[in-house]
C-alpha cells in the first residue's frame, strides 16, 4: 500500500491524502481546500496531485472546507466514487459546499472584471452550485461507531473526535493476502471540555497513525476563565464603552459555542441588555443542522436542553440571512455585538463589519480562533495599525482581544492525551499532517517523548509505501 500526501503536508490546510491499495484501489483521505494563501490558493487547489476520475472512494473525517471544500471540484473532473462519512457530516456538507460555490462564483466574477479591465482572459471559477449539489447524491452518512464495509476487502468505522458536529476518526481496516492493516486518521481531533459536543473517546488499535498538529506547540487556556472573559469583553464594550463587539467566527461550530456561551450567561442573568446579531446565512442553517443531531452533544447541553428546549436561541438574539437587514446593522448605532463570518476575517460579511467600525476606539474585535498568517484576521491581531478592506486603508483604532480556548483543535497535551489510548509498540508508522512545519517539528519530539516511534512529516505530494 502507498500513502501520497497531497495536501495539509507541512500546511495547516488542504487535507487530502490518497491511500492506493495493493489491489490498486483508489481511497482520498479527505479532499479539503487549501485556504489563507489569497490569489496562491486558486493555484494549490486546481493541482490536487491525482487524477479525480481514477478514485474509487471518499473517506471524510469532517465538514470543515479545509477537508471537504474540493468534493464539488473532483466532481466536476470527474470523481463518480461513494463519499463516506456520518450522517452529521453530510447533513452539513449539503449547506457548507453550496455556500462555498456561491462564493467561488461571485469571487471570480469580482476578479474578471478587473482582469477585463486590463485586457486578461477571464478564469473559471473552481466549481459552481451545480457541482455542488449534485456531488451530495454520492454521500453515504453512517452512525458513528458502525463498521461500515466498502467493500470485501475495505471497511471503516469513525469514532468521535468532538472537533465539529459529526467529526470521526476514520479507521480503515484494509485486507489483502489474508491480512489487515488498520489505518487511523484522526482528521481533526478536539477538546475534551467542548461546550457543545462529546468529548473525543478513545478509537481502535492502528497499525498507522495519521494524525493532525495544529495546535503542536501551543497550550490552551482554561475553558471557564475564557467564558468569563467573554462575559467581561461584553460587559466592557457594550456597558462601558458603549461600542460594538464585533466577533468574527467560522459559521458551524465556533458561532454555535459563541451563541451557547451567551445563552448560559442569559439564562443566567448576567448578560447585559443588549442586542446580539448572528450575521451569516450559512450560520442560520447550520444551526439548524445543529438541533437535528443531539447525539452528537455533550451531557451537560442535553441537561440544558430539559429545561432550554433552544440552546442556540434567546430573546435577545437575532440570526439574519437577508443582505438587506446586514447592511441596516451599518446604521445601528447602538452597543450590540455582531458575530459574523468568516473567522480569519477573509471573505464574508465580517469584513464589511469590519470596514464600518475598524476605526472606532468604542469597537472590540475578539479574535476566538486561529487565523493562517497571512490573513486579515492575523494582521489584525498581531497588532497592525493600518489594514487594507476591499482595497482602502483603514486605521486600526478598534480594541483587539483574543479568546483562544474557543478553538476547535486540541493542544499538544489535549491531542497527545487523546493518542495514548494507543499501544505505541504496535504502530509502525505515524504521520504527522495539517500543521505549519516549525510546529510539527515540535509537536514531534513531544510524541517521542510520550513514547511514538518513526514519526514522519511528509512534505507536499510525497508518497510512503507502508
Amino acid at each position: 500500500m502507498k500513502l501520497k500526501f497531497c495536501g495539509a503536508a507541512r500546511e495547516v490546510t488542504g487535507s487530502k491524502i490518497l491511500l492506493t491499495t495493493g489491489m490498486g484501489k483508489r481511497i482520498l483521505l479527505d479532499c479539503g481546500m487549501f485556504q489563507g494563501k489569497g490569489l496562491e490558493t486558486d493555484a494549490m487547489n486546481r493541482d490536487l496531485g491525482f487524477d479525480p476520475y481514477l478514485v474509487d472512494h471518499i473517506i471524510l473525517t469532517h465538514a470543515h472546507i479545509d477537508h471537504s471544500g474540493l468534493i464539488p471540484y473532483v466532481y466536476k473532473l470527474g470523481f463518480r466514487g461513494s463519499i463516506v462519512c456520518t450522517s452529521a457530516t453530510r447533513d452539513l456538507c449539503s449547506i457548507m459546499l453550496a455556500d462555498t460555490a456561491y462564493i467561488q462564483e461571485n469571487d471570480t466574477k469580482t476578479f474578471n472584471k478587473r482582469r477585463v479591465k486590463k485586457g486578461l482572459p477571464m478564469v473559471t471559477p473552481l466549481f459552481t452550485q451545480e457541482d455542488a449539489k449534485e456531488c451530495m447524491k454520492l454521500f453515504i452518512g453512517i452512525p458513528k461507531d458502525m463498521k461500515f464495509t466498502i467493500d470485501s476487502n475495505i471497511k471503516v468505522k469513525f469514532t468521535n473526535t468532538g472537533h465539529m458536529l459529526g467529526s470521526g476518526v476514520a479507521n480503515l481496516y484494509i485486507t489483502e493476502n489474508g491480512q489487515t492493516t488498520r489505518i487511523a486518521y484522526t482528521g481533526d481531533i478536539g477538546r475534551p471540555s467542548n461546550r457543545i459536543l462529546a468529548p473525543p473517546k478513545p478509537f481502535p488499535q492502528a497499525d498507522i497513525l495519521i494524525t493532525e498538529s495544529t495546535y503542536g506547540d501551543r497550550l490552551h487556556e482554561d475553558q471557564l476563565r475564557a467564558d468569563q472573559l467573554l462575559l467581561d469583553v461584553v460587559n466592557h464594550t457594550c456597558v462601558e464603552k458603549e461600542g460594538k463587539l464585533l466577533i468574527p467566527s467560522f459559521s458551524v461550530g465556533r458561532t454555535q459555542e459563541v451563541v451557547y456561551s451567551l445563552n448560559k450567561f442569559f439564562n443566567e442573568g448576567k448578560l447585559p441588555r443588549v442586542e446580539i446579531f448572528v450575521d451569516s446565512p450559512l450560520s442560520v442553517n447550520a444551526t439548524t443542522i445543529f438541533r437535528m443531531h443531539p447525539e452528537c452533544f455533550n451531557k451537560e447541553v442535553l441537561n440544558v436542553m430539559e429545561t432550554d428546549s433552544d440552546p442556540f436561541g434567546f430573546n435577545s438574539l437575532t440570526y439574519i440571512s437577508r443582505q438587506q437587514d446586514s447592511k441596516k446593522l451599518n446604521e445601528y448605532d447602538k452597543p450590540c455585538i455582531i458575530i459574523s463570518a468568516s473567522g480569519m476575517m477573509e471573505a464574508g460579511r465580517i469584513k464589511h463589519h469590519l470596514a464600518n467600525n475598524i476605526s472606532d476606539p468604542r469597537t472590540t474585535i475578539l479574535v476566538v480562533g486561529y487565523c493562517s498568517p497571512v490573513t486579515l484576521g492575523a494582521r489584525i491581531a498581531r497588532g497592525d495599525k493600518e489594514v487594507s478592506i476591499f482595497g482602502t486603508v483603514h486605521k486600526v483604532n478598534a480594541e483587539v482581544i483574543e479568546i483562544d480556548s474557543f478553538s476547535g483543535h486540541g493542544d499538544y497535551k489535549e491531542m497527545i492525551d487523546f493518542l495514548n489510548c494507543q499501544n505505541k509498540n504496535e504502530i509502525r508508522k505515524t504521520f504527522l499532517v495539517h500543521g505549519d512545519y516549525e510546529t510539527q517539528v515540535n509537536y514531534s519530539a513531544r510524541l517521542k517523548e510520550a513514547g511514538f516511534n518513526d514519526i514522519n512529516i511528509p512534505s507536499p505530494k510525497q508518497e510512503f509505501t507502508i
